[in-house]
């Protein structure tokens, strides 16, 4: 019998990511770089790094790396992939090439299934237009995947998390409850072709959105993955408001939030990722729901995701016309959430 790639994983996938709480702290003892050619750094909790080759030349460099949220070994590589050019793409610039790291339990698993996991990540890379062109692996106890990634872009074209205006509206290109599903196939409560859904969206590049969002011109944006889409518009908000220096928040409308099928019974059933949870417990100070909302919803708003997607904040004027790209370039999801406007403090939400 085939040993499931997730029973050896100790921790669960993008939805084990360090709490924000402990990795803010984690963070504050890194030495402040000095360094000009930097441009994109640590300060503003961005997608990704990137240092300025020339003037009219930047690198982008990212590196994400999970368990298994899938057992399908060749699916497992796809949505790896995917989700670590996502870093790339929520920054406007265009992936170049890519390192691989496995840590694999060879004794326990052997090496076909490895071999799975890497031809799914070189087929995804290979429908971005990347090649792997190497990479680094250790034995392990679990099972371990992911890509650096490194980029080109101008760098007066480069999209960061802090550039959000009052007024702003915000699109999402992708459904939340990737965390929810996952952990209800782990737990029993749904089948694994309950999961191609799920499965479909973490594998989309990023690609079009980023596109679309580079030919309307857009003020800020961010993907949403392991901190949750609670987690990541917060840190945009909390970017921004340092950038415009007075605070921004921002009013969500929970009823347009595109949520996958079914993600909200198991939601209320209990069926949770633990980080998930973790993420409610650091966004909830900040975050004021309706009165109306049920905490199995709250809990979607927080829930942990994998490969999920771009969170854009775009001029209420030029709405319209990102939508009309998302749409010719055949973006399914394009949803209209929220808007940004000012706020008593940095990051905060209001949920109706």
């Amino acid at each position: 019998m085939t040993t499931p790639l997730t029973s050896l994983a100790k921790t669960a996938g993008c939805a084990a990511k360090i709490a924000q709480v402990d990795l803010l702290a984690a963070l504050s003892h890194l030495p402040k770089t000095e360094d000009p050619r930097v441009l994109v750094g640590l300060d503003g909790s961005d997608d990704a790094a990137v240092i300025r080759l020339g003037p009219d030349l930047a690198l982008v460099e990212t590196v994400d790396i999970f368990t298994p949220i899938v057992d399908d070994p060749t699916d497992y590589g796809r949505i790896a992939a995917a989700n670590a050019l996502s870093d790339v793409y929520a920054m406007g610039a265009r992936p170049l090439s890519a390192l691989s790291f496995v840590a694999w339990p060879v004794a326990a698993l052997g090496t076909e299934p490895l071999g799975r996991v890497l031809a799914g990540a070189a087929a995804v890379c290979e429908q971005a237009g990347v090649a792997i062109a190497g990479g680094h692996s250790i034995v392990d106890d679990e099972p371990k995947f992911g890509l650096f990634v490194s980029g080109l872009v101008h760098p007066d074209a480069i999209v960061e998390n802090a550039g959000a205006e009052p007024g702003d509206a915000l699109v999402l290109t992708k459904k939340i409850g990737t965390g929810v599903l996952t952990t209800a196939v782990k737990r029993g409560h749904l089948s694994a072709e309950g999961l191609r859904p799920a499965i479909a969206s973490m594998t989309e590049l990023n690609r079009a959105a980023s596109e679309a969002m580079l030919e309307v011109g857009v003020h800020a944006a961010t993907d949403v993955t392991g901190f949750g889409l609670l987690g990541h518009l917060g840190n945009l908000l909390r970017a921004s408001s340092r950038r415009l220096g007075r605070p921004l928040g921002a009013r969500l409308e929970l009823d347009r939030v595109p949520l996958f099928d079914g993600v909200a019974d198991l939601a209320a059933r209990d069926v949770c990722p633990g980080g998930s949870r973790r993420n409610l417990a650091f966004a909830a100070p900040d975050t004021r729901f309706d009165a109306r909302i049920a905490p199995h919803l709250q809990l979607l708003l927080a829930d942990a995701q994998t490969s999920g997607g771009l969170l854009i904040a775009v001029a209420r004027e030029r709405v319209d016309a990102l939508l009309d790209a998302l749409r010719s370039r055949s973006i399914a999801v394009r949803a209209v959430i929220g808007h940004v406007g000012e706020a008593e403090a940095p990051g905060r939400i209001e949920v109706a």
